[in-house]
């Protein structure tokens, strides 16, 4: 799967890329170097960030999932246990 990004999104990237090595490296890296490398690292590294994102947000579904039970159980037949109550209180 590739990861796809928009105009607006990869032209940002490329511009931090290019910051990145105004302050960090030895040389400039152009426009086009720039997105290059970038293509890289979306082919490249970008599906193993993406699947670790799948997997957190499928680990916090499942977590909401099993505490589900806890959230939401009501208690069944309780309809009996009310009157039951008031018969004792007037004992």
């Amino acid at each position: 799967m590739t990861i796809e990004l928009t105009k607006e999104v990869r032209a940002a990237a490329i511009t931090s890329i290019q910051r990145y090595f105004e302050k960090n490296m030895e040389e400039p890296i152009g426009n086009i170097a720039a997105g290059a490398l970038l293509g890289f690292f979306l082919e490249e590294i970008g599906p193993t960030i993406y699947n670790k994102a799948v997997a957190d947000a499928q680990e916090r579904l499942q977590q909401s999932v099993s505490e589900l039970d806890f959230e939401v159980h009501e208690e069944e037949f309780q309809y009996w246990k009310k009157y039951e109550v008031k018969a004792k209180s007037r004992r």
